[in-house]
């Protein structure tokens, strides 16, 4: 009892039935702007009365929400005749709240069931979501008896099918057949939902194909199908051009020319919902693995590294074949074969850091890769969300999407989540042991929750969701600010790029009204002149920009936004944060090595918490919150450690689950002096 207290564990649900649960609560009614995948027609709760429903609250910016649907649709596939899933997107970004947006993410993303369009976020507030993503579990009878925050949920739900599927057959309230979900007529064209490209040697150009997961060749005219690299089949397949297989495959680095024999590989490819990095030979259009396993690194995870005795041996700590192995992966230097990555985004060679800068935009740290392909650690992050500058081993990232190295050496980065640009440099007094160290540095950008269009000073400069970033001529960055439209560029001032400390300059407009750019190339045309050509993601095309002789663009002014969720409203004073953990069915606190919880808690602006911010252990935590600071965000990350419980389990299974919250709040003298977030195995 104690024990449960201390962590806050109260379970949601468990195996030995309805009554164990919490007391019911009827779900309530979805809500929204209207439906997409339904053919034209609206839902409600009731006619899906006799089915399991799955609410996903989602928002397609959000990477973690992407690996919640791939983690769906096996989930679909096998209970489809009695699981309904829905997904109500609940958007963050004011261009995530544009109908045609949304239909073209859930078009992009492959989402095979209804979803609830719920720009105002009403269903959100009814369901008291306060993460993306969040999972909501309704059984046949209309009552809420899931609640789970986060990934990683897929055998906990598949459990709790199950467990409902027996219950409610039993009882005769399930009802099998076909669900609500009406397929879009399909589109055909060249690219579908292209990322990234570049020029070959040859002259053509190598795109990105996310959308039909593959490599598509053009000819140097943009336009002219060459070939296709990749079967156009969803999978994780090396071999050949017909057979080998992508999952939406993001970015694209060419190899220097010096590596290229080497390495027997001309192109690097980020495949981003494959958690892997593959080597394409253009000759002949062979693609190989080079790093990652196919499957995704979970923070934590036991499982994130394969040990040199082979699966069997994957959930044993310690030494394995006489070499010692961190089962975390976060410190792990060593086979790139042998690591889970997660969600790569980019891929760029470093010369000044002697190998290729991966941005791991899934769990929000950038990787180094030697130029051998024969090593991959962590260069940068701390898989904390969020943006933090310093040294490396400190800084935080957000879905880092897009990369670009200079002349001076620094790695720059679209850093997608806080709306960034920002770079990396390498850091004046290395360590023996780490001789690339590296510095992170921000030119534009404010937080997680800051964004919009606002050119002029650097410090006051905003973006929205950018993906792309390139190296102009004169040293200046262009920007494909994607979710504003647009092209944007940053100069530095005339003192040029600091040692330390924010560099100003100016942000100013080079192109608007565009449709999700989200690559740049930047190339001399044909007369001499300076061309930009970008990859138009959501109009599945590349467009050619050219770039005045001044590249001094045009200065605008669209406004400032903040994420619109719904603010909690907290007591000024004492408020308990209860950071509720359940364990997954079969599993317990893992406190073999130490505390099982983690608890991290900071704010913005700083001056909203006179106490309470800091790491420490317990799940629970006494904030004092000031009065005379009317709103702003807590920024909560907590983490519990949690492993099989049957004693009879040889290598038992631990995982380390963990969640990251920004919740923006509103002090009021007589509001809720308890702040509950749920936190599930």
């Amino acid at each position: 009892m104690l024990d449960a207290l201390r962590h806050g564990a109260r379970a949601r649900w468990t195996l030995t039935g309805v009554s164990d649960r919490l007391p019911r609560v009827r779900a309530s009614e979805l809500e929204g702007r209207g439906w997409l995948n339904t053919g034209g027609r609206e839902l409600s709760l009731a006619e899906l009365r006799g089915k399991i429903v799955l609410l996903d609250f989602w928002t397609f910016c959000c990477i973690n929400c992407l690996h919640v649907l791939d983690e769906l649709r096996e989930l679909e596939e096998e209970y489809r005749d009695v699981l309904v899933v829905i997904g109500v997107h609940s958007p963050k970004f004011v261009h995530e709240a544009d109908p045609v947006a949304l239909a073209a993410a859930v078009d992009r993303y492959e989402v095979h069931h209804p979803v609830l369009d719920d720009p105002q976020l009403v269903t959100w507030s009814a369901y008291t979501a306060r993460a993306w993503p969040t999972l909501v579990v309704i059984d046949p009878e209309g009552y809420v008896v899931a609640h789970m925050a986060g990934e990683g949920h897929k055998n906990n739900v598949a459990v709790l099918v199950r467990e409902l599927v027996a219950e409610h057959e039993a009882k005769g309230t399930l009802h099998r057949g076909d669900g609500p979900y009406v397929p879009p007529p399909p589109s055909e064209s060249t690219l579908r939902f292209p990322a990234k490209a570049v020029r070959l040697p040859s002259g053509h150009l190598l795109v990105a194909d996310a959308g039909h997961h593959c490599l598509t060749e053009l000819a140097a005219d943009g336009e002219s199908l060459v070939r296709r690299i990749g079967s156009g089949e969803r999978g994780f397949t090396d071999g050949g051009p017909a057979e080998a297989a992508f999952s939406e495959p993001n970015g694209l680095c060419l190899v220097p020319e010096q590596l290229r024999e080497r390495l027997d590989a001309d192109v690097l490819v980020a495949d981003t919902v494959n958690h892997a990095i593959r080597a394409v030979r253009l000759a002949d259009g062979a693609v190989r693995t080079v790093a990652g396993t196919g499957e995704q690194f979970m923070v934590g995870g036991a499982e994130n590294v394969l040990p040199a005795g082979g699966p069997r041996f994957a959930a044993l700590p310690g030494l394995l074949g006489g070499e010692q192995v961190d089962r975390s992966g976060a410190d792990y230097d060593g086979d790139p074969r042998r690591i889970r990555l997660t969600s790569p985004w980019d891929v760029v060679h470093a010369p000044a850091l002697e190998g290729f800068v991966v941005a791991m935009a899934g769990n929000h740290t950038i990787w180094w890769l030697s130029e051998d392909l024969t090593r991959i650690r962590r260069l940068a992050g701390t898989m904390n969300e969020g943006l933090v500058d310093g040294p490396g081993h400190e800084a935080w990232f957000a879905q880092t999407s897009g990369l670009a190295v200079d002349g001076a050496g620094r790695v720059w980065l679209a850093d997608s989540e806080v709306s960034a640009l920002r770079w990396l440099e390498l850091d004046d007094a290395p360590s023996a042991a780490a001789p690339h160290d590296v510095l992170a540095r921000t030119a534009v950008g404010a937080g997680l929750f800051d964004f919009g269009h606002r050119d002029g000073p650097a410090e006051q400069a905003l973006l929205q969701h950018p993906l792309g970033v390139a190296v102009l001529p004169d040293g200046s960055l262009a920007i494909a600010d994607t979710y504003n439209g647009a092209v944007r560029r940053w100069a530095p001032s005339s003192a040029g790029i600091p040692a330390d400390g924010h560099p100003g300059g100016e942000v100013t407009t080079l192109a608007h009204g565009l449709a999700e750019p989200s690559g740049l190339l930047v190339e001399e045309g044909p007369d001499g002149g300076l061309d930009l050509l970008v990859v138009e993601s959501a109009a599945h095309r590349l467009t050619r920009l050219r770039l005045p002789a001044r590249l001094a663009g045009e200065i605008l002014d669209a406004g400032a936004h903040r994420t619109q969720r719904p603010v909690a409203d907290v007591a000024a004073g004492e408020v308990l944060l209860d950071v509720v953990f359940t364990p997954a069915v079969g599993q317990k606190y893992d406190d073999r090595f130490g505390p099982s919880t983690r608890l991290q808690v900071s704010a913005s602006p700083p001056e909203l918490l006179l106490d309470g911010a800091g790491d420490d252990v317990p799940l629970r935590r006494t904030l004092r919150l000031n009065p005379e600071v009317v709103e702003g965000v807590l920024h909560v990350t907590a983490q519990a450690a949690s492993c099989d419980a049957d004693p009879a389990i040889e290598f038992p299974a631990c995982h380390l689950n963990q969640q990251d919250w920004g919740v923006p709040v509103r002090v009021t003298p007589d509001g809720p002096t308890v702040l509950t977030l749920p936190l599930h195995g």
